[in-house]
């Protein structure tokens, strides 16, 4: 199988022709149209994988492959291509900054595949959610690799609790001493 790029797939189709069709109408497949457009939202239609507020990996930048998925699937599991691999490569995306990149490649290295990340959906039965599910998860893997990592501040044990601790220490000492065999005085 060859990797391709969404240049105007059926989904987006799907999608445009649910958010006109308010009626739930069949296409081609048999499928219904407003099913579909029920699930279609804003990023899936174009296709951008949106990364935490301000960040949104444009679909040109993304690579899709599918294959048949293993699992339960009726008359159309041997038929349908509804596993979805999904690769995206932070080196070469035009959307991230330089340090972006670099915090990426970092956090990242050991899921990285020839540079790219790969995530794989298959545990839906459709496609178009598979689809959906690869790039929310894609979306939280890089949003979770560029979230800082807050430095701990180091702080005094207050004055309680030095308190605490010394009577706590006290009374272990006591219960030690009591354990001991009298001395031979």
């Amino acid at each position: 199988m060859t990797w391709t790029r969404p240049t105007g797939h059926v989904t987006t189709a799907l999608c445009q022709a649910a958010s006109r069709q308010p009626l739930a109408a069949p296409d081609v497949h048999g499928a219904s149209v407003a099913a579909v457009g029920a699930r279609c939202d804003a990023g899936s239609v174009n296709g951008d994988v949106r990364v935490g507020r301000r960040l949104t990996i444009p679909a040109r930048e993304l690579s899709w492959r599918f294959s048949r998925s293993s699992g339960p699937g009726g008359q159309g599991v041997n038929t349908t291509d509804s596993r979805v691999e999904l690769r995206w490569s932070p080196s070469a995306s035009t959307v991230v900054s330089e340090r972006q990149r670099a915090r990426l490649l970092d956090q990242l290295d050991d899921r990285l595949l020839d540079g790219d990340i790969m995530v794989v959906a298959s545990e839906h039965r459709e496609q178009l959610r598979n689809r959906e599910a690869a790039r929310r998860r894609l979306g939280a893997i890089v949003d979770e690799a560029l979230r800082p990592v807050r430095q701990r501040r180091p702080t005094r044990p207050t004055l309680a609790s030095r308190r605490r601790r010394l009577e706590a220490k006290g009374r272990r000492a006591e219960r030690k001493q009591l354990r001991r065999p009298p001395s031979g005085d």
